[in-house]
């Protein structure tokens, strides 16, 4: 008997699982509730889709600090090998950058988005934009269809015998992530694990970090403490900014500064090892031999071939001396100062940017209220959830995309079988 599924949300996820789905004899409708599909799609890795990372299932599940043991069935059956594999087959070849990172060889998103909408209509999915879910239905335990509210206004029942609830998390409302599958799940009797940013900027107390804005560092060590405990270090890259801090490195850290300001207000701070690769006694040997090099020239010039030049004057007065002093004046204390400073220059973490700002959603439904070989809930026969309305979510680096491709995946295969 052939089974009717209903997938909400027409982004990665609910992509590939309509596709999935309709592969295996299923008849699929895809509702999307913006006029066009993958949105959000577009616009992750600055446009150009770090839709994985080249590891294996336990590196893809220690990518995931958020539930990552929960996604081990479904990495194990639908990994980063399998989904370069797929999109390989429907034309997308994929290349490996700096921290495993794969993105299309060709650095456009939107070649993913063209791959994903091909495999689903032929899979024989169908796909309906402007059109939006308010309810999913069920009865007795048992989904029964969803209420959909079409462009005109006009509610409309489809029924329906599973439904995979793909819409997303609560980050860059403008492309039509907004909550809605939390809400339809909490309908459903689901718990929801409070939805929050994560992948997301920081603003600091100290204005310096405004005053160096636009300026990238590399290869530095950032280090975050809380109430004076380490609770995460990140190697890698960072930009400071007009509110604070960015990048790579910081967005990963920003997990746990968010944990840590759910329930109190900590005192945050970032220490940042400038020149993590060199010992404190390797690095005063070579600010000492930078001296003897500019010996007629003051602190700042003597530094420019050690630290980015936008950066000298904030290490040099956060040392509390003077950039203009000559270096034939710079006592030995003075020389070590720089030193520590460098290895340990700190700031503080007055809170996170807005919302929307952050690139994934920490939070969703409880995955323990959710069946992690099939991604069916435990509560209600019928209904799935892939992707980022699950309570899941990692680091930057690809691993995010992946879980949702993987969820997809697998609620797909799972809705179509005849049980």
């Amino acid at each position: 008997m052939q089974k009717d599924i209903i997938v909400i949300g027409a982004g990665p996820a609910g992509f590939i699982a309509a596709g999935r789905g309709a592969s295996q004899g299923a008849s699929v409708t895809l509702l999307e509730r913006n006029s066009r599909p993958g949105r959000k799609l577009l616009i992750t890795g600055k446009g150009r889709c770090n839709f994985t990372n080249d590891t294996d299932v336990d590196g893809l599940v220690a990518g995931m600090p958020g539930n990552g043991k929960f996604l081990y069935s479904a990495f194990s059956r639908f990994d980063s090998y399998d989904l370069r594999a797929f999109f390989r087959e429907l034309g997308v070849e994929s290349k490996t950058e700096r921290g495993k990172r794969v993105f299309p060889a060709s650095g456009i998103s939107m070649d993913v988005l063209r791959a994903l909408v091909m495999y689903a209509k032929k899979s024989g999915a169908r796909l309906k934009c402007n059109s939006t879910v308010k309810h999913v239905v069920a009865r007795d335990g048992k989904v029964q269809g969803v209420i959909v509210s079409a462009v005109n206004g006009q509610a409309q029942f489809l029924r329906c015998d599973a439904v995979i609830i793909a819409t997303g998390g609560i980050t860059y409302k403008a492309t039509g992530s907004t909550g809605d599958g939390f809400r339809m799940a909490k309908e459903l009797g689901h718990n929801i694990v409070p939805p929050r940013a994560s992948l997301i900027p920081l603003e600091t107390i100290e204005s310096w970090p405004r005053d160096v804005a636009g300026l990238t560092l590399r290869n530095v060590q950032a280090t975050l403490m809380v109430d004076g405990c380490e609770v995460g270090s990140e190697f890698g890259e960072m930009l400071f900014t007009h509110f604070g801090v960015s990048g790579p490195i910081i967005l990963s850290l920003s997990r746990a500064a968010a944990s840590a300001m759910i329930h109190a207000s900590p005192k945050i701070a970032l220490e940042i090892d400038v020149k993590p690769a060199l010992s404190h006694e390797q690095l005063d040997a070579r600010i000492l031999r930078d001296f003897q090099k500019h010996g007629g020239q003051t602190i700042y010039n003597s530094l420019v071939d050690l630290v980015p030049k936008h950066l000298i004057a904030i290490i040099v007065q956060e040392a509390g001396i003077s950039p203009a002093k000559h270096v034939s004046q710079v006592t030995r204390e003075e020389r070590l100062l720089i030193g520590r400073t460098l290895k340990k220059l700190t700031f503080h973490v007055a809170g996170l940017r807005p919302t929307d700002e952050g690139i994934v959603t920490a939070g969703g439904v409880d995955v323990d209220e959710i069946d992690p070989s099939r991604m069916e809930s435990r509560l209600v026969k019928g209904l799935f959830f892939a992707g980022e309305v699950i309570d899941i979510d990692g680091m930057t680096g690809g691993f995010n995309l992946q879980a949702a491709f993987s969820t997809g995946y697998i609620a797909g295969e799972s809705a179509a079988e005849v049980r």
